[in-house]
């Protein structure tokens, strides 16, 4: 279970362009750690497109924006590329860390139940610690919401 001022999960993952990220690199700076459902969706592309345009502003304030979801690196180059986003997704197609954060869940949609992402962000300070919880995600106001809490 993720919780507030504790150590957040270690992670190994690439990104669209097959480059490895660790949490550790990122130490020293605070990170926007955003897990989404599935690359070029509607909640996805409009989520990923709002951290894009106020992409200049979170890099004004320090702050390092990192997707996660369990497409491909090759999904990944696709959507990043058709939506021109500035920032790294990483591909986490074995669940395991969508698992350590705790975005892997039972979903419901149509009466249909399936395992899937819960979009979910996680704010990250500068020692590696978890500083802010976003569960349930509304795609609409969520890069602003972030860009208060990480000034």
């Amino acid at each position: 279970m993720i919780q507030l001022n504790k150590k957040a999960p270690t992670f190994i993952l690439p990104d669209q362009d097959g480059k490895i990220h660790r949490l550790q690199d990122y130490l020293g700076k605070k990170v926007l750690l955003y897990f989404y459902p599935k690359d070029d969706t509607p909640g996805c592309t409009t989520e990923a497109c709002n951290f894009r345009d106020g992409y200049k502003e979170f890099t004004k304030i320090g702050l390092v924006i990192l997707g996660v979801s369990a497409d491909s690196v090759k999904s990944h180059k696709k959507f990043a590329e058709k939506f021109k986003l500035p920032f790294p997704l990483l591909s986490d197609e074995d669940k395991k860390v969508c698992e350590k954060y705790g975005v892997w869940q039972k979903k419901k949609f149509m009466g249909r139940e399936y395992m899937g992402i819960v979009r979910s962000s996680f704010l990250i300070d500068e020692e590696g610690k978890i500083a802010k919880i976003y569960n349930e995600v509304k795609v609409k106001d969520h890069a602003e919401e972030v860009k208060k809490d990480s000034k």
